[in-house]
């Protein structure tokens, strides 16, 4: 497979990228792995040796590598490994937590990365004690754009701020949903409040107050769309037919 070409005049400020490295062997799906360890993602030594005591342990389940690090050096960490020739995480597939039943183990704010030049798959933790310091982690919106609403759908349902973030707001949940957040183990399935009184709360509600009639406007949309697209969708034509 051929090196990256030259950056031509006027081209894109971005890279292409390649599946691969020259010489790689055809990726094929793993099978027969172990439970519990099996072969480490090879930028766990990478960041143990660039970032030391930041980086607090690692696991690997079912093949697959996860690093836990220290709260405060996550951004950092990602912003290395995106942009770091020898790591090259390009995508940023999700941004998520969990919380156990134990009441004692700490939420985990998990970010799901992927490194399609290098065929690998990593996945960060931090673990927030949920006593004692507030639920907060620095955003990676500077280092990929695509944490904006994943961060946000974080934020609304596990009430996890991410601190750095240009627009933290709820996405699934309107903004003055009081009842809490739905993901929280602490969350009881009706909710706080009574159906009637949920039922007046959302009424009550004003979804537009945050959003402009930009936002908000579909028909300006279809109005710039070119003139074989606005034909083709106003004919009823549908993808199959």
């Amino acid at each position: 497979m051929s090196a990256h070409p030259p950056t031509a005049p006027g081209a894109p400020a971005f890279a292409i990228v390649y599946p691969g490295q020259p010489g790689d062997l055809t990726p094929v799906t793993p099978t027969q792995l172990p439970h519990r360890g099996g072969s480490v993602n090879p930028s766990v030594d990478a960041l143990r040796a660039r970032f030391g005591a930041a980086v607090i342990r690692h696991d690997v389940v079912w093949g697959e590598t996860t690093v836990y690090v220290a709260r405060d050096q996550v951004a950092t960490i990602c912003a290395w490994l995106q942009s770091d020739p020898s790591q090259r995480y390009e995508y940023l597939s999700d941004v998520t937590a969990v919380e156990y039943r134990d009441p004692m183990r700490p939420i985990e704010v998990v970010w799901h990365l992927r490194s399609i030049a290098f065929r690998r798959f990593l996945r960060l933790k931090v673990e927030l004690p949920k006593s004692g310091a507030p639920l907060e982690v620095p955003s990676v919106w500077g280092v990929w754009k695509g944490a904006d609403w994943l961060e946000r759908e974080c934020f609304d349902m596990f009430g996890i701020r991410f601190t750095g973030h240009p627009d933290l707001r709820r996405i699934l949940l309107w903004e003055q949903y009081a009842e809490g957040y739905p993901l929280r183990k602490d969350f009881p399935l009706r909710g706080r409040f009574s159906r009637a009184e949920q039922l007046r709360n959302a009424l009550a509600a004003d979804p537009e107050a945050r959003y402009s009639m930009e936002e908000l406007s579909i028909t300006d949309a279809f109005a710039q769309l070119p003139e074989d697209m606005r034909k083709r969708l106003g004919g009823g034509t549908r993808t199959g037919e």
